[in-house]
């Protein structure tokens, strides 16, 4: 973060300075006063659960200068005093990024979709940090509170800022792009992700498409080709669009193949550059993060064989998302901190390549999709029955909310045991390691509220 006073934080926030008004905050910002440092902004944030105006002395003692409160405290520390603390984090970041922004040295890479964005977040941070200092958000630091943290950290020796846009309801992305004003705006895909909460698809395609007019003037759209509503949002658009895809689009991919040992394609460029493109990284869906991520390192003109090479030598996308560990002769693929029907569907048929090509017994271990709404048991079952369509070896359904999996599965089929239901996480632990062997390929696959990435970890004996 670049050093402001107490007193410019105020005129940013619309806020009242009570103490010291020329107190400095020299290194970031904050909500969790276990995160705080020296010169670190505190952002007494109301929760659900608890309220951070109760840990401000903590995050005094911890090096915060300044704590950013809805009322006034009897504390030492300086505070800022406004009406809302979330609303005046957006407004701080917007206006730390307006200054930034007047060096000219500031490029800002907004990356939205409903399948993605954390893979190809992470993927654009470690390309870009190659060529220049970059910013990402850690984790999914993606809504209303985590975006603005990340984009608080850029600098003024910052080059590169990432920022990805996490949709929350009508009006969600619009509040976050509004802040970064992207130069390159991302839009990956539009899918079933949220559907549920958000009422159906089309409503899904508005909110994502919420990015569209916040792009710079002069910046660039680039965007799904394959996606039919990526495409809409583009032929809207006024300016420079760029696609990328595996049909006729600008960046395109082919000849994709997939091992244990990772996954490959190759890169056609604009110019008639083709280019082999390799990742450690499981699954052909995690090409098209790569491929995103290629387009706009070659947009910003970075050399395409050290942007290649640093893909190439990525482990994983981030852990529990398409995490490969090898234990007793079993190769786990733990991919359940996130699930939509398209992730699923995606995960689901990496396992069966896999299968396929190692001749390997495959098992799919699948719990609950969330926020799905009135999708649900429709997406539930028709994953069930694509795993039997894919020849899939073993469902195992975890959790009431995955039942239906194991009934669209049952009924798909004629099998033998081949499905199977647990209620309990434990339950299926041990039914599991009964009956898991050498040799065999094993995915396991969830929403994060489904709590499968810890058996996953259990049965890779991966430390939580």
């Amino acid at each position: 973060m670049i050093a402001l006073s107490a007193k410019e934080i105020a005129d940013f926030v619309n806020g009242e300075v009570v103490g010291d008004a020329s107190t400095i905050v020299s290194a970031g910002v904050e909500t969790d006063s276990r995160l705080i440092g020296a010169g670190f902004l505190f952002v007494a944030k109301p929760g659900e659960h608890t309220d951070g105006h109760l840990f401000v002395e903590a995050a005094h003692s911890q090096g915060a200068t300044v704590a950013m409160v809805e009322r006034k405290l009897e504390s030492s520390i300086t505070q800022i005093v406004v009406k809302d603390v979330v609303v005046a984090l957006g407004l701080l970041a917007t206006a730390v990024l307006a200054k930034l922004r007047e060096s000219g040295h500031l490029t800002v890479i907004g990356v939205t979709g409903s399948n993605g964005k954390t893979s190809t977040k992470n993927m654009l941070g470690a390309v870009l940090a190659e060529f220049g200092e970059t910013i990402a958000p850690r984790e999914s630091f993606n809504n209303e509170v985590g975006a603005p943290i990340s984009m608080l950290r850029a600098a003024t020796e910052t080059k590169f800022l990432v920022v990805e846009l996490g949709a929350g309801g009508i009006g969600s992305i619009d509040y976050l792009a509004k802040m970064c004003k992207p130069d390159i705006g991302i839009e990956l895909k539009v899918g079933l992700a949220h559907v549920g909460e958000f009422g159906g698809i089309e409503t899904t395609a508005k909110i994502k498409q919420e990015l569209v007019p916040h792009i710079q003037p002069g910046g660039v759209l680039l965007y799904n080709g394959d996606d039919e509503y990526c495409t809409q949002m583009a032929s809207a658009r006024d300016g420079l669009n760029i696609s990328f895809g595996t049909n006729a689009a600008d960046y395109r991919l082919s000849d994709a193949s997939l091992s244990l040992d990772g996954t490959s394609a190759k890169v056609h460029f604009p110019d008639g550059d083709e280019r082999e493109l390799s990742l450690k990284i499981l699954g052909e869906h995690q090409l098209m993060n790569a491929l995103a991520t290629v387009a706009v390192s070659d947009i910003l003109g970075l050399d395409r064989s050290m942007v290649l090479a640093t893909l190439a030598s990525l482990p994983m996308a981030e852990r529990w998302r398409m995490q490969l560990v090898e234990r007793d002769g079993i190769a786990f693929i733990n991919d359940a901190y996130n699930a939509s029907p398209d992730s699923t569907k995606a995960a689901l048929q990496t396992l069966a390549v896999l299968g396929r090509q190692t001749g390997r017994r495959t098992i799919a271990v699948i719990g609950e999709m969330a926020e799905l709404g009135e999708f649900s048991a429709h997406e539930h079952d028709t994953i069930g029955r694509l795993a039997v369509r894919l020849n899939i070896d073993q469902v195992v359904a975890v959790g009431s909310g995955a039942k239906l999996v194991y009934m669209g599965a049952s009924q798909e089929g004629s099998w033998d045991g081949e499905s199977k239901f647990f209620e309990r996480i434990d339950e299926a632990l041990a039914a599991l390691r009964g009956m898991l062997r050498s040799g065999d390929i094993v995915l396991i696959k969830s929403s994060k509220s489904a709590n499968l990435r810890h058996l996953g970890d259990e049965l890779m004996g991966v430390e939580k």
